[in-house]
Formats: C-alpha cells, sequence, structure tokens
C-alpha cells in the first residue's frame, strides 16, 4: 500500500479539506498507514494533478478566506478499485527488533531485557488502540466509519464494517504475536542466566 492508495481510500468516505484529511487521516487510516502531514499535503496535490482528486474552494473562517476542499474523481475511484483488485505486492521486511535480536550477545548486562519488555510495552499500547477501534467501529461511532456509512445504502453497512474491524483483527493478532514472541526472549535471558 502506499500513502496515496491510503488518501484515495479515506478521501472515498466524502469530500474534506486538506485540514479534515490531515485530521481523520491520524484517527482513522492511520492506523495501518502512517504518514505524517509533511507527506500527506505534497501528495494529495500530486493526486489532484494527476486527475484523481477534484479540488475546489470552500470558505472558511470570516475574512473571504478559503481553503481546498478535495473529493474523488471518477479516475480516483477507478484507481482505488484497480489496487484492490491486484494482489498484494510483498516487499522484504525491515525488522530492527529481529536484527537487534540476532546480536544481543553484544548488549551489556540488563540491556536486551529492557529492549524486550519495552517491546512487549509497546505492542500492549498497539493492541489496546486497536481493540478501542474495534468498539468504535462496531458501535460505528468511529468518525471516519461513520461519514463513510452515510454515503452507502444501509444493507451496504454490516459488510463495510466487518471488513475494518477485520483489519484491526489483524492489529491485535499481529500484537499478541510480538508480545508472545518478547516473552520468549526473556525466558531465553532467563535460561542463559541474565
Amino acid at each position: 500500500m502506499s500513502l496515496r492508495m491510503a488518501l484515495l481510500a479515506l478521501l472515498s468516505s466524502g469530500p474534506m479539506t486538506g485540514y479534515d484529511v490531515g485530521k481523520q487521516f491520524s484517527a482513522s487510516v492511520g492506523h495501518v498507514w502512517h504518514a505524517p502531514d509533511s507527506q500527506i499535503y505534497p501528495e494529495m496535490r500530486k493526486l489532484h494533478g494527476e486527475g484523481l482528486l477534484s479540488a475546489k474552494p470552500v470558505p472558511w473562517g470570516s475574512r473571504g478566506a478559503t481553503k481546498t476542499q478535495y473529493a474523488l474523481t471518477s479516475a480516483g475511484e477507478n484507481a482505488l478499485r484497480e489496487w484492490q483488485d491486484q494482489p498484494f505486492q510483498y516487499v522484504r521486511d525491515r525488522d530492527p527488533a529481529r536484527l537487534k535480536a540476532a546480536y544481543f550477545e553484544w548488549a551489556s548486562p540488563g540491556a536486551a531485557a529492557r529492549q524486550l519488555r519495552a517491546h512487549i510495552a509497546h505492542h500492549e499500547e498497539q493492541r489496546l488502540q486497536a481493540l478501542r477501534v474495534i468498539e468504535e467501529l462496531q458501535e460505528r461511532t468511529q468518525p471516519t466509519l461513520a461519514r463513510r456509512l452515510n454515503g452507502y445504502p444501509e444493507q451496504e453497512w454490516d459488510r463495510i464494517v466487518r471488513f475494518k474491524v477485520f483489519a484491526y483483527e489483524g492489529q491485535v493478532a499481529n500484537a499478541d504475536k510480538e508480545i508472545a514472541w518478547a516473552l520468549r526472549g526473556l525466558e531465553i535471558l532467563q535460561d542463559l542466566g541474565e
């Protein structure tokens, strides 16, 4: 997945200003694809330049100022569908945790255990965050989802919600796997007397 597809997917819920995209990105698709605002705005301008997004000025504030509102064009919708119809392209992982673990023999006493405990704490927080999002999705209170559902017939809502929940269940499963891996590392350290 690329940032451009994440943006097209987000904007498929309806038109948004750049500010709204930045805000909604971190509250929705940002849970599965991280990007800072410094990457989001230029990519939206590129998508507009390629005809995948339309852009129009909308009033902002009381002094006649405007800001740009973006929406998917039919070409943007087609790009999103084409992306969905293509098989996922796997890339080789860069896994800093596994790289470090492979060379824990170089760590000073206690450092490996601290790193593994930090890994556990990080993934426990990721797990809790994903569970919170799942709850919001199931209750249909997640703002981007609520916006998206308003644009679809009610008979499609269950399908939309279930796929979103499925994605976050994958995050929970990944966090569980990472926690179990780090706990195994702590067991190894204990077996080695560290």
